[in-house]
């Protein structure tokens, strides 16, 4: 009696020369190809350059987002501070300036300093204190809305024309957002991947039991899950408020359910453990892809959160199956 396993041996995975493709890496490529292919099918309009130059920078502030809450999945929690912590970083970036450019860098320091304090904040109470990472982080979003309205008034501010240059301009042809998207990608790739402490941070987010039997700081990386995830809010914060010429106070409210669908259409678990930051970043261009589709095929612009919530569902759905199995030939 003998076996022969039509799975690629470990060896095999990483033998020289040859690169491994993640499951989460073809299935998001596979979906974004057909997507593209139905759009110029049914929607040629929503493929066109006027319309990928105008949705990209949303792509891309939904990618940045979309970065932060990864990490604080990969550590088995998640941050629904979010839509107080973009919010409050627009405000922040718009009202202190008063349109003036030389105000400008103040403005951006005090968000990232009101950004990390709530993460430190988020990290305390989910790592030390042990509360539920949901009802941890509602609270401080609760605290973050009640500094916007304090700043704001609940009324909109122009952004400043530096920042406008910044955020909302472009640089050979592309948004620069997306080149911040992409920054944020490469970064998030290297520490993750390339780092001593990239694979301690994911082999505590699938274990945290075995980490600290092996003698790593549990605590301490999963309060900078949440840390780390803030600095990401506060970039996409102050590129919307470049990009929208006078932005709301609540333009964080929408980015809540794309950043955990990105995530999940990305191939990360939302128990924790291994990570996929360019999967989840080819993600956030699919589902803002798709809400383009919808709006050029006739979809109101209302039933977007239905779309997202569905494709929050696709991911989890294709995740859950099983692609391969063991194919045994017996003599």
């Amino acid at each position: 009696m003998s076996a022969v396993s039509t799975i690629p041996t470990r060896a095999d995975s990483y033998a020289p020369g040859r690169m491994k493709l993640t499951r989460s890496f073809v299935t998001v490529v596979f979906s974004t190809m057909v997507l593209l292919i139905a759009c110029l099918v049914f929607a040629p309009s929503s493929v066109s350059w006027g319309a990928l130059s105008g949705s990209l920078p949303f792509a891309a502030i939904i990618a940045i987002v979309g970065l932060g809450q990864l990490l604080v999945v990969q550590q088995g929690g998640f941050d629904l501070s979010l839509p107080g912590a973009v919010s409050l970083a627009v405000v922040v970036s718009t009202h202190y300036p008063q349109q003036n450019d030389g105000l400008l860098y103040q403005a951006v320091l005090l968000a990232l300093a009101f950004n990390l304090t709530i993460g430190f904040l988020n990290g305390a109470l989910v790592s030390i204190f042990r509360l539920n990472s949901i009802i941890a982080t509602i609270g401080t979003n609760a605290l973050l809305y009640a500094t916007v309205f304090a700043m704001s008034g609940g009324v909109p501010s122009v952004t400043t024309g530096l920042l406008a240059n910044i955020a909302g301009g472009e640089t050979f042809g592309l948004p620069n957002a997306v080149y911040f998207a992409l920054g944020a990608t490469a970064l998030v790739s290297f520490m993750l991947k390339k780092t001593v402490g990239g694979r301690r941070f994911e082999a505590i987010g699938a274990s945290p039991a075995a980490g600290e039997a092996a003698g790593l700081r549990v605590r301490y990386y999963q309060m900078m899950a949440y840390v780390y995830a803030q600095l990401f809010y506060c970039l996409a914060g102050v590129l919307i408020a470049g990009i929208t010429r006078e932005p709301t106070a609540f333009q964080g409210d929408s980015l809540l359910l794309p950043s955990v669908a990105v995530v999940v259409l990305g191939g990360t678990s939302l128990l924790g453990g291994r990570g996929f930051p360019i999967s989840t970043v080819l993600a956030a261009f699919f589902l803002n892809q798709l809400s383009q589709f919808a709006l050029s095929v006739g979809v109101p612009y209302s039933a977007q959160t239905i779309i997202q919530a569905l494709a929050l569902g696709f991911g989890i759905g294709v995740y859950s199956l099983r692609w391969s199995g063991k194919v045994r030939k017996t003599t």
